[in-house]
């Protein structure tokens, strides 16, 4: 019998938790389970479960993005998640690893043209006068509280 998970965010209501929140170490990994967690349960809004930034977490330990998906719709809280994790990641990660990975990816920045255009076009839309914007995740912060009506 599936659980139901009462837990479920309501992403038409208010966004993910940012990136930078961790979870057995991992950046990102409570935003994607926000995201999961969030599309199961019809309320994804404008948000998208396995998107890229997901992909990076889900590559580096090695989860596919199904199965993690299965293990939410089950209603794992994020305990169980990260438990499940470490059992069941393909590439088992030291926890220096871990650290690692998770402050790269904090202060990771478009890395060519493609992706600085990319960033440059939302934070115009979301800030044009801010100049403190560098990294992927101070965008997304920025971009989720805009979103929801907070003031750049």
């Amino acid at each position: 019998m599936a659980k139901i998970n009462l837990g479920s965010p309501d992403l038409t209501q208010h966004a993910p938790r940012s990136p930078r929140v961790r979870l057995g170490g991992f950046a990102i990994l409570p935003r994607c389970l926000d995201k999961g967690r969030a599309t199961i349960a019809g309320k994804n809004g404008e948000y998208h479960f396995n998107c890229p930034l997901d992909q990076r977490f889900l590559q580096f330990a090695g989860i596919d993005a199904e199965a993690l998906k299965t293990q939410l719709a089950v209603g794992k809280g994020d305990g169980e998640i990260a438990e499940w994790i470490s059992q069941n990641a393909k590439h088992q990660r030291s926890e220096l690893e871990i650290a690692a990975w998770s402050d790269f990816a904090e202060r990771r920045v478009p890395a060519d043209n493609e992706s600085r255009e990319f960033f440059n076009g939302i934070l115009s839309k979301a800030a044009p006068k801010r100049e403190d914007v560098a990294t992927w995740f101070d965008l997304l912060d920025l971009d989720d509280y805009v979103s929801f009506g907070g003031k750049p």
